[in-house]
């Protein structure tokens, strides 16, 4: 009995010392795969850094490539449109200057494909059709009356400025203002004195993410300018109107001096009215709706203006002539779309411009302004018309 006690003795006290060896085992196996963890860290660490460095120069020489891509793209464009613009064979300034005095012509700002394109041109009354003389002086519109020029123009430096110009009967700068927003409308009063200039602007916060517009008028003998026409008080059939959202553009001025016609908009809701303006007493009226753009005749007894008659964004206007005295519109001749502010050549012809294809090219086109005849193309390659003389 007592040695069959000793044998079980014996047996536990082994199995104890195998669990100690297996546990002592099973120790040294944990140990070792610490060391190896350990060791691959500091065999990894420089090798994964090494690799991350790669990735991040990779990644910024892919954004490198796709910069100059980007680039090269856009001075391609700039080039090609360049080339449309000035690499055609059309007239080149001249050493002659253009002047506002001597026998009726048609001012504009060339729009033919040359080294004269954005300069302004003229050309004769009498042969509109035949040759250019071209100057030196540069303009994105321009409106002249009475020996003074309004032109206004984009100083594209490293930071493009906008200015208005006001010039003498030689084209020769006498006031400068700066603008708030890209050139977009010009006019001057028959006397010359007033000018007004509207331009687009982006930011108004009713205007979301569109842009809107910005008019301003100037007196040219006192200098005083009105910054912008919405500082004006505007009536609706005896009700003030004070929305926040009212826009101003294509002031036409009668003989007066001081009385002008204008269109506003309201976006909310979308509509157009004529204005009756008076611009000592800073107040305008809101005479009838669907107008844009007026441009008032030599005897001031109507207006041609562009009319909203369609939602298809291809062709949404038309020319109407409205007479001040009894209110009947005329449609005239001319069934293209014509987003301009029209002039008028005479007291029975109105111009306007109309765009030549693709690209930057426009054509100058005049419309009897009874509703009759037919549309001609004035001017091939042509913006912006004035009459001179």
């Amino acid at each position: 009995m007592d040695v069959e006690q000793d044998r079980d003795r014996e047996r536990d006290r082994e199995q104890d010392r195998g669990q100690d060896r297996e546990q002592d085992r099973e120790q040294d196996r944990e140990e070792a795969d610490v060391s190896d963890q350990e060791a691959g860290r500091e065999h990894d660490g420089p090798v994964a850094a090494v690799f991350t460095r790669r990735r991040v120069l990779a990644f910024v020489l892919a954004l490198v490539v796709l910069a100059g891509v980007g680039v090269a793209y856009t001075l391609h464009a700039v080039e090609r449109e360049d080339d449309k613009k000035y690499g055609g064979s059309g007239t080149a300034p001249g050493a002659t200057p253009i002047t506002l005095a001597g026998p009726p012509r048609l001012l504009f700002r060339s729009t033919e494909s040359g080294p004269g394109y954005g300069h302004l041109a003229t050309v004769s009354a009498a042969d509109p059709g035949g040759p250019r003389l071209v100057g030196d002086r540069t303009c994105e519109r321009v409106y002249a009356a009475a020996g003074t020029a309004l032109c206004l123009v984009v100083d594209r430096g490293v930071i493009s400025r906008n200015y208005a110009l006001v010039l003498d009967d030689q084209l020769r700068e006498t006031r400068r203002v700066e603008l708030s927003g890209t050139p977009n409308r010009a006019r001057l009063s028959a006397s010359g004195r007033m000018a007004s200039w509207t331009v687009f602007v982006y930011g108004d916060s009713y205007a979301g993410s569109s842009f809107s517009t910005r008019t301003s008028v100037l007196d040219t003998h006192t200098g005083a300018v009105v910054e912008s026409l919405e500082d004006f008080a505007v009536t609706r059939d005896g009700k003030d109107v004070r929305t926040p959202d009212r826009n101003f553009w294509g002031v036409t001025f009668t003989a007066d001096d001081n009385v002008f016609y204008a269109t506003m908009s309201t976006f909310s809701p979308n509509r157009t009215y004529l204005v009756r303006g008076d611009f000592r007493a800073r107040t305008m009226t809101v005479v009838r709706e669907n107008v844009e753009c007026p441009s008032l005749s030599p005897d001031g007894t109507r207006l041609v203006f562009k009319k909203k008659v369609s939602d298809d964004a291809r062709k949404p206007w038309r020319l109407y002539v409205l007479d001040l005295a009894t209110g009947a519109e005329t449609a005239l001749a001319e069934a293209r779309s014509v987003d301009d502010q029209a002039v008028w050549l005479d007291d029975r012809t109105v111009a306007y411009d109309l765009p030549a294809g693709t690209g930057s090219a426009s054509d100058v086109w005049s419309v009897p302004a009874d509703g009759g005849g037919a549309p001609v193309r004035l001017v091939a390659g042509a913006f912006s018309p004035v009459p001179l003389g």
